[in-house]
């Protein structure tokens, strides 16, 4: 196992956007998605998947705001964390399991995706670790995450949206489960 000192982490700009792309491959991380799933309504969503989402994600990273970090050993590019004020997320409000709880300005914690040769080496919790200080730096005062509880048969496209435990073991407590495998994690910034 790696010591998590050897991870530094970036934020996505266009100057490491080829980083991200070498990092997603061909497939731009789950089949065609490129972080737009939740950005974008279903008929958009699915309209592009590959290229068209790939340039659609490099549109937003173009405009300058935070959406994620990148996680490096060294100069290569292992693992990455997708995180952004909830609003940038609008398809989040069309699963009755994530409607938004109040009205308390969140910032949702969407994805991950990390290199087969660095998985369960402590990437994740890295990038959790980081997206905390991150977002607090921009003003942000409650994360807010999605995660799964994997069973014994899952795979690695099911826990896209990060380990229950792994966000619990950060700092993050449960703040809702509206079904039985839908919980909604919080870490209170400020």
């Amino acid at each position: 196992m790696e010591d998590t000192n050897t991870f530094s982490c970036r934020e996505l700009t266009t100057a490491n956007w080829d980083d991200l792309v070498g990092l997603f491959g061909t497939h731009g991380g789950d089949g065609g998605c490129w972080c737009m799933y939740l950005r974008s309504s279903r008929e958009d969503f699915n309209d592009n998947r590959g290229d068209g989402n790939r340039e659609l994600f490099r549109e937003v990273v173009g405009r300058g705001k935070p959406v994620g970090l990148l996680a490096y050993v060294g100069d290569e590019p292992v693992g990455w964390i997708a995180f952004a004020p909830r609003e940038e997320y609008p398809r989040l409000n069309n699963f009755r399991d994530y409607k938004p709880l109040d009205d308390q300005p969140v910032w949702a914690i969407t994805c991950f995706y990390t290199a087969k040769r660095v998985r369960r080496q402590g990437v994740t919790r890295f990038l959790i670790e980081n997206a905390i200080r991150v977002a607090g730096e921009y003003g942000a005062q409650i994360l807010e995450a999605y995660p799964s509880e994997p069973g014994e048969k899952t795979n690695d496209s099911d826990i896209y949206t990060g380990i229950y435990q792994v966000f619990i073991d950060a700092g993050f407590k449960e703040v809702a489960r509206r079904a039985p495998t839908s919980p909604i994690v919080r870490y209170q910034i400020h």
